[in-house]
């Protein structure tokens, strides 16, 4: 008789950490960062000492690194490809017990001028997955299809998991521990904004819960984010409030998910923050072509407002373990 697949998958993790000739590290809070820009401040403000080496993760960045208190930091690599590749190489690798680990990815994003601005932070309850699709030029569409350069038709759904929905007590504790955290900003980011004639755009950096997009094409301008924001809720739902747009989190997802199937973590302990590090469209009376290249002072605020957003969840869950051990928190104490 084959075993089941999820018995397997136990079988072969358990097998692996059989192996280990010590115990194996149990991480309450692990980030997972994209890029060393998401990572540098992590790397700066926490102390993160133990190194453990992971095969499958990326050559440049082999090693997940952790601190005493059980923080830990994972960085996948750029895109869906090395997300997912990396979530699985951690998950099915055996190197960790993650059955009550919490998980925060954290990173950077395109955002909505009508939902946030430069700087700003975004708690997501949905993640959509707006990159499988079905798409002909504009000149090949279609009536009824959209006019842009993307055509997108009913049927998305067929791919699977293109929706996840985030656990709501985690999100609220999230929401709730950061809101109130000082955010970095620079005049550059605020002579940028101004440009913007939307209220979220034009106003100062915030904490807010919306939700985010995910795509392994990078892209930007208007016609592209209506569009991409329309074809989201068509697939997703219109209960979707899309605000951010970016290149991994679904794939990280689809990993974790792949990982709680198999009964070795818990997708309920999973929060996904993103800061809003440029406009997902130009401003009035530019083109996207030269907008896309401008200097808008966002990067260097967004990586730090993920940091102090995310940091502000992970060190609560780490430092009040026998609270959040057993789960989120419905109310926080």
């Amino acid at each position: 008789m084959f075993l089941r697949t999820k018995t397997l998958a136990v079988a072969l993790v358990l097998a692996a950490r059989a192996g280990a000739s010590e115990p194996l590290p149990e991480p309450k809070v692990l980030v997972v960062t994209m890029f060393p820009g998401e990572t540098k401040p992590w790397l700066e403000n926490e102390s993160l000492p133990t190194k453990i080496t992971v095969p499958g993760l990326t050559k440049a960045n082999p090693d997940v690194v952790c601190s005493e208190a059980g923080l830990c930091v994972l960085m996948t690599g750029m895109g869906y490809a090395n997300a997912a590749s990396s979530i699985a190489s951690l998950v099915f690798g055996g190197r960790f017990d993650l059955t009550k680990t919490y998980f925060v990815i954290a990173g950077i994003a395109g955002v909505d001028p009508t939902e946030g601005t430069l700087g700003s932070v975004h708690w997501a309850r949905f993640a959509a997955d707006a990159g499988l699709l079905y798409e002909i030029y504009s000149d090949g569409a279609p009536p009824g299809w959209d006019a842009g350069l993307h055509a997108f038709k009913d049927g998305q759904r067929q791919y699977g998991d293109i929706i996840y929905h985030l656990n709501e007590d985690l999100l609220q504790a999230a929401y709730r521990l950061s809101k109130h955290v000082e955010l970095a900003d620079n005049d550059t980011a605020k002579a940028y904004r101004a440009r913007y004639p939307e209220p979220a755009a034009a106003a100062p950096p915030k904490v807010t819960i919306c939700d985010t997009i995910s795509s392994d094409t990078w892209w930007f301008g208007t016609r592209l984010a209506a569009a991409i924001k329309a074809h989201a809720k068509e697939v997703a739902g219109d209960e979707v409030k899309p605000c951010t747009s970016q290149q991994e989190d679904n794939a990280t997802l689809t990993g974790l998910k792949r990982g709680a199937d198999a009964g070795l973590i818990d997708f309920d302990r999973i929060a996904v923050v993103r800061a809003g590090s440029d406009f997902d469209r130009e401003p009035p009376g530019e083109t996207a072509a030269n907008a896309i290249l401008a200097r808008t002072g966002g990067y260097p605020i967004a990586v730090r407002n993920a940091y102090r957003a995310a940091s502000a969840l992970a060190h609560v869950i780490a430092t009040d373990w026998e609270i959040w051990r057993a789960g989120p928190p419905k109310v926080l104490p």
